[in-house]
């Protein structure tokens, strides 16, 4: 694939704080009209990462383009066409919808800037409420206004980072549908996200843990690389099941689903080994398909803590 075809082609990426590397040699290919889910733990490095990439912070190595321009020598360049959207809202409580829009289109030093505020309000169907103050917002509003404010100097790739925490489903499901929208249009998302569901809605994704990447590709592809078995148990008195099972041989998960059980682990012949004394009749016990929590779970399970 011709490297124009990529928005985001990135390698060796590193950050360090102190003694702490918090990203590690760090590769990354986004085709453009791509949604690209950027998943880990909670301190794994993907809001540093994501910030390296838009010229908030300076890399420690790595080189590569991001749009086209060289990421470390050309981030001021990069901003002016990236949209990155924080974790938490970061808009004046005080101001309406239009005033926030305007003065982020006065950032951006737009010379169109009406024209820019009234396709964001249209866009993401905030006419009705351009008057009204963002303090006031739900979070589903605040979540649009944000969007908005993204994509008001008409970005090329979009930075999302954990968008829809706090986001009721319904908001969620609608934000995710506009971002598909965008997709289709030629915008590139790189998204954040603790949601399964949500990263099962992108093209592609890439799990990070400790600052390490640790899988990317297709769902398909990262499933079928975490080279998990699973068995699904339903039946009476499961909890007293798990806490039999949970630390005997080949078993590295054993989490509750709802009134099922999920049983997995790496070694399928050692687990059929150790489980067939449990195939009974009070439970039923059912091969199924690894899910992308119970890979990612695995993935998590076996990295090493960067911390120290």
């Amino acid at each position: 694939m011709n490297p124009s075809d990529f928005a985001i082609d990135v390698r060796g990426v590193t950050k360090k704080f102190g003694t702490r590397t918090v990203v590690n040699d760090i590769a990354m290919q986004v085709k453009y009209g791509e949604i690209y889910g950027f998943l880990g733990p909670n301190g794994s490095g993907k809001t540093t990462f994501l910030r390296m990439l838009c010229g908030l912070l300076t890399p420690d190595g790595g080189e590569g383009l991001c749009l086209g321009l060289d990421f470390r020598k050309e981030s001021a360049e990069i901003k002016k066409r990236v949209g990155y959207m924080t974790q938490k809202f970061s808009f004046y409580d005080d101001l309406t919808i239009q005033e926030n829009l305007e003065f982020i289109a006065r950032l951006y030093g737009m010379p169109q800037r009406k024209a820019a505020v009234e396709k964001s309000l249209e866009r993401l169907g905030m006419v009705e409420r351009r008057k009204q103050l963002a303090g006031t917002l739900s979070g589903g509003w605040k979540q649009r206004l944000a969007l908005a404010a993204c994509l008001i100097h008409d970005p090329k790739l979009l930075l999302l980072d954990e968008p829809t925490a706090g986001v009721d489903p319904k908001a969620r499901r609608d934000f995710w549908e506009e971002i598909h929208l965008l997709a289709a249009e030629g915008l590139t998302f790189l998204i954040t996200t603790h949601y399964m569901d949500e990263a099962e809605r992108c093209h592609r994704l890439a799990y990070i843990a400790y600052g390490n990447l640790l899988a990317s590709g297709s769902v398909e592809e990262v499933v079928k690389a975490g080279g998990l078995t699973t068995w699904e148990v339903t039946g009476g008195n499961l909890p007293a099941l798990a806490d039999k099972i949970r630390k005997l041989a080949g078993i590295e998960q054993v989490v509750a689903f709802g009134t099922t059980l999920h049983v997995s682990g790496h070694d399928a012949e050692q687990m059929k080994k150790t489980l067939a004394p449990f195939f009974n009749d009070s439970q039923r016990w059912t091969p199924i398909k690894s899910g992308l929590e119970d890979v990612f779970i695995g993935l998590m399970d076996t990295a090493k803590d960067n911390y120290s």
